[in-house]
């Protein structure tokens, strides 16, 4: 049965529009390492406690780290940083120091973990909480630390641009944010 000008496809097919991060690690020998994820949300712990909630999948070994290491920071991927994010998705980790593109890395502010300088929004983060579900382990964190450009401004959660931010969007294929529509309660 069909509603409107839907219709029902196998549950295969999931739209699911995410933010792009590259997540970065210490490995066990001191240097860093850097993953691409999306799999990337937030939830409310109690109060104004956020979580970011991050799941990965398989063995990689950006995931290996943060088991390991519980620590890891969170860098928003914007347009200009997507040749990079590409890098990264196409080189593991197990095969080699991934160096043959140009980028900057410099430590938290807060927890000792690598962050890429040219990202315009990075968590420092330390894991809360750890739950498997198959191959997948999706990780609790608590936000220790907050970066943003200093171009930016902020008043609060519901204050953010995205459009300058300038996000990665992932859902299969990259895309990016078109404009700014408006803020809750402008519509009703």
């Amino acid at each position: 049965m069909t509603t409107g000008n839907r219709k029902s496809v196998k549950p295969q097919f999931s739209l699911c529009v995410q933010p792009a991060f590259l997540i970065g690690t210490n490995n066990a020998d001191g240097t860093h390492n850097f993953a691409p994820i999306t799999w990337v949300s937030v939830t409310n712990e109690k109060d104004d406690d956020y979580l970011l909630v991050i799941s990965m999948f398989g063995t990689k070994t950006t995931k290996q780290n943060v088991l390991r290491t519980g620590k890891l920071s969170v860098n928003l991927v914007s347009r200009e940083l997507l040749p990079l994010m590409d890098y990264f998705g196409t080189r593991h980790a197990k095969d080699g120091k991934k160096d043959q593109m140009p980028y900057h890395v410099c430590r938290g502010a807060v927890i000792d973990v690598p962050v890429l300088d040219e990202s315009r929004w990075v968590y420092e983060c330390e894991v809360a909480q750890a739950v498997e579900t198959g191959a997948s382990t999706t990780f609790f964190c608590r936000i220790r630390n907050v970066q943003m450009d200093g171009d930016l401004t902020c008043e609060d959660t519901f204050d953010i641009d995205l459009t300058r931010l300038d996000p990665v969007i992932y859902s299969g294929m990259y895309h990016s944010i078109g404009k700014l529509l408006g803020k809750i309660g402008d519509f009703s």
